[in-house]
């Protein structure tokens, strides 16, 4: 149960990271891996958007509406399909401006964002950058139903997300195909 609790940080941008701290989310038993204020805290200071000031409850719902947001928008850009507007509009909300500031120390930073809305503004910024520019073609769904977990991938090759668990079911599936039809 633990490795199911370990944040994916492998599917190719933040964004998509944040879609998979909600594990097989179609199946029936949904894995949350951010299901605390202090996990939520935890997973932005890793992927370098820690907030100066405090996470909260709210943040958290927040980040939540956030992920709930993308997984259509993404899916729907995927699968070639026109996005419902509903979550499209609602991506809005979290396209403030955020403003940036570079420094050098021995490579470029950027700086924290003050706020977890702060934080929340560059992942959505980053989302729509990579939903509507030329990277949309290399996103992918895993091919697991209860998965579908959105991945970058610019080989084209890969059928399941960075995920090993989707990869072996996968597999063992693919073989006892085989295995059913030779017999």
């Amino acid at each position: 149960m633990a490795d199911r609790m370990e944040f994916r940080l492998d599917c190719g941008a933040t964004w998509l990271n944040l879609l998979a701290t909600r594990g097989t989310h179609f199946g029936d038993n949904p894995v949350e891996r951010i299901p605390t204020v202090e996990r939520f805290a935890e997973w932005l200071d890793l992927v370098e958007l820690g907030p100066t000031r405090p996470v909260r409850a709210a943040d958290l719902q927040a980040g939540w509406d956030l992920r709930e947001i993308l997984r259509p928008i993404a899916l729907a850009t995927v699968d070639d399909a026109v996005p419902d507007p509903e979550p499209v509009e609602a991506l809005g909300r979290f396209l403030d401006s955020d403003p940036v500031t570079l420094t050098v120390t021995d490579r470029l930073v950027r700086s924290r964002p003050a706020t977890t809305t702060a934080a929340l503004n560059r992942i959505a910024r980053q989302a729509v950058d990579h939903l509507t520019g030329p990277e949309r073609t290399f996103l992918f769904a895993c091919s697991e139903s209860d998965c579908r977990g959105v991945f970058l991938d610019t080989t084209g090759r890969r059928r399941w997300c960075p995920n090993p668990a989707c990869a072996t079911r996968g597999r063992v599936r693919a073989h006892r195909a085989r295995k059913a039809q030779s017999v």
